[in-house]
C-alpha cells in the first residue's frame, strides 16, 4: 500500500490563550502536527511565544477576512461569510491588502509560515482565492489548504478546479483535506473512523482544539464544548495507537515540503 501522510492542523491559533494552550497540548500529548495563527487574534502574542518554545509545531497563517478587527486598518471585518460577500463586491474591503498586512504581522513577530488557509474558509470565494495565491507567491510559502473535503461528491468539481487554479500558479495542497463536515462532530469515534478510512498520499484534517474555560466561553464562537472534545480526541491515547497500527506517518507542511522536493 502507498504511503499514507498526515498532516493535523489546528486553527485559531491566537484567538484566546485556552485555544492556545489547548493547541500546544495536542501537538504535545497527541497526534496534532501543525497550526495555523490569525494575525488579529487576541492572543496572538501568546501564540507566537508558545511557537517560539515549540519548535516542532508547524506554524502558518490563518488568513482572516470575518469576524474581529482588520490589521491593516483596525475597523471591524464583516461578521461572516454572508456580509463579506457585499463588502467584496462594493470593494469595501481589499483581500490582498489585508492578507498582506496579516502576513507581515507574522514575520515581523519572527514567525515564518509553511501553509495558508482562512478563517471560515473564504477562499472558497475566486477572488479570495486569488489574493491567497498573490500573497503565497509574494511571500513564498508553498502551500495552500484545499477548502473542500476529499470525497464529498457534491464539491468534486469544484475541488479540480481549485486544483488546476493552485497548478497554474505553481503553488502546492495537500493530496487531500478533511475536516468540514468533521467540525461540530469530531470525537474520538468519528476521528478513529477517519483514521482507519485515510486515503494514500497526503491528507490535512482540520480541527479546532483548546480547552473549554472562562475566556473561551465568553469568545464570539460557535464552537466552544466541541473544542474541548476535539483536544479530547486528539489526545487520546487510543487514537495514537490506532494512527501507529495503521501505519500512518504524521507529517506537517515543512517536511511535505522537504518531500516534495527530494521525493522518496
Amino acid at each position: 500500500m502507498a504511503p499514507r501522510y498526515l498532516i493535523v492542523n489546528a486553527d485559531d491559533f491566537g484567538f484566546t490563550h485556552d485555544v492556545n494552550e489547548g493547541i500546544v497540548y495536542a501537538h504535545k500529548h497527541g497526534i496534532l502536527t501543525a497550526t495555523t495563527l490569525m494575525a488579529n487574534g487576541d492572543a496572538f502574542d501568546d501564540a507566537v511565544r508558545l511557537a517560539r518554545q515549540n519548535a516542532s509545531l508547524d506554524v502558518g497563517c490563518h488568513l482572516v477576512l470575518v469576524q474581529g478587527h482588520s490589521v491593516l486598518t483596525g475597523r471591524p471585518l464583516p461578521e461572516g461569510p454572508k456580509e463579506l460577500i457585499p463588502a467584496l463586491l462594493m470593494s469595501r474591503i481589499d483581500p490582498y491588502s489585508e492578507f498582506r498586512a496579516q502576513i507581515e504581522k507574522l514575520l515581523h513577530a519572527g514567525v515564518r509560515p509553511s501553509h495558508l488557509d482562512t478563517h471560515k474558509h473564504t477562499h472558497v470565494v475566486p477572488s479570495v482565492l486569488s489574493a491567497v495565491m498573490r500573497v503565497a507567491e509574494e511571500f513564498e510559502i508553498g502551500f495552500i489548504r484545499l477548502p473542500f473535503d476529499s470525497g464529498w461528491a457534491p464539491v468534486q468539481p469544484l475541488q479540480r478546479w481549485y486544483r488546476r487554479k493552485l497548478a497554474q500558479r505553481k503553488l502546492g495542497s495537500t493530496d487531500h483535506f478533511l475536516g468540514y463536515r468533521l467540525t461540530d462532530h469530531m470525537s474520538q469515534e468519528t476521528l478513529a473512523q477517519t483514521v482507519r478510512s485515510l486515503p494514500s498520499g497526503s491528507t490535512e484534517l482540520m480541527c479546532h482544539p483548546g480547552y473549554l474555560r472562562d475566556e473561551l466561553r465568553s469568545a464570539r464562537t460557535r464552537l466552544k464544548e466541541e473544542r474541548q472534545r476535539e483536544l479530547d480526541a486528539l489526545t487520546s491515547v487510543k487514537i495514537r495507537q490506532l494512527v501507529a497500527e495503521c501505519d500512518i506517518r504524521m507529517s506537517n507542511y515543512r517536511e511535505l515540503a522537504e518531500l516534495r522536493r527530494n521525493p522518496l
